[in-house]
């Protein structure tokens, strides 16, 4: 392998960052199922907005697949369906629809088994990852807005924001370099931008919070 050579270097970095971020998306969403899970609440999480990662994954997974990409430029993709699959039941499971989290499951299952069989036309799949760009956008957004609404950003996972983002930079590298396809470069453009927005969310209420905290404690000891 010859590094001198910048091409041959580029492709080199682009492979190993892509293991890396595949690596990686086997717990990144990690941190997140467990707030949850740990808390017994998915207070702060917007079930549509992961609704629509989701879809936005399965779309991403999908085309991939079926166009045959190198595993390295889209393989984080099959984690982050399962744990954002598991996000979402357990925001139903958590807000008393257990039946409807299972179902959930099932149907996701179901859709990604079809779409992967190779009887969807590509056209169809093309179709599903060029709106991935507005799903991804308005996914992150309606998140941002909960967060806005209630000024604080819940059960939001900073370690998972905070990969993510890096996450998503780093894959506008490896997709130029490995596939060359503009719309899946595009959509990890506007996932960095939108993930960005939540990563700036969290540095904002968090350092916000010891402040609120601290009128609250002012406002309590005038009552007393």
């Amino acid at each position: 392998m010859n590094f001198t050579n910048v091409d041959c270097l580029k492709a080199s970095i682009s492979k190993c960052l892509g293991i890396g971020l595949i690596g990686g998306s086997m717990l990144v969403k990690v941190p997140q199922i467990l707030k949850i899970t740990r808390a017994s609440s998915a207070e702060g999480i917007n079930f549509t907005s992961s609704l629509l990662e989701l879809i936005a994954i399965i779309a991403s997974f999908s085309y991939n697949f079926v166009n045959g990409y190198p595993f390295s430029s889209w393989g984080d993709n099959a984690f982050l369906l399962l744990q954002t699959a598991l996000i979402g039941a357990l925001v139903l499971h958590y807000n008393g629809s257990s039946q409807r989290a299972l179902l959930f499951l099932a149907t996701i299952a179901a859709t990604v088994a079809v779409l992967c069989s190779g009887n969807v036309p590509m056209q169809v799949l093309l179709a599903l990852q060029a709106s991935n760009i507005p799903i991804v956008f308005i996914a992150k957004m309606l998140q941002a807005w909960s967060n806005y609404s209630a000024s604080s950003t819940g059960q939001l996972s900073a370690v998972t924001v905070t990969l993510l983002t890096a996450g998503s930079a780093a894959r506008i590298f490896t997709s130029i370099q490995e596939t060359g396809d503009r719309v899946i470069i595009a959509t990890y453009c506007v996932a960095t931008f939108a993930n960005s927005v939540l990563f700036g969310q969290l540095l904002w209420y968090w350092s916000a919070a010891p402040q609120h905290s601290k009128a609250k404690q002012r406002a309590s000891k005038k009552r007393d």
